[in-house]
């Protein structure tokens, strides 16, 4: 009998996913178990380009990736609150996040 990571397909060599920093991030591009890392590398780069307000776009879905999102936020010292998005912005399905000032 085989094991189970016999039969699974290698990953491939993946290079790093490059992307312009700009005051709004969509998570729609990231696969799930990337969200954790795509957040948090993105709210550091963020706020090193002086954005003092970003907006994360999670969807509506049933609300995983915003848990995940608002999770990342409530441990973020720089991050002084975070909301949910206006309904012209996304609604529930965006979070509006406001930085400490440097």
């Amino acid at each position: 009998m085989k094991q189970a990571d016999e039969d699974a397909a290698p990953e491939p060599d993946l290079e790093p996913i490059r992307l312009e920093i700009t005051d709004i991030l969509d998570l729609h591009t990231f696969a799930p178990r990337e969200t954790g890392d795509a957040v948090k590398t993105y709210l550091e780069e963020a706020r090193t380009k002086g954005y003092t307000t970003v907006r994360i776009i999670h969807g509506k879905g049933i609300g995983v990736q915003r848990e995940i999102v608002h999770s990342i936020l409530s441990r973020t010292e720089f991050v002084a609150s975070y909301q949910d998005a206006p309904a012209e912005a996304g609604s529930w399905g965006a979070t509006v996040v406001w930085f400490k000032p440097q």
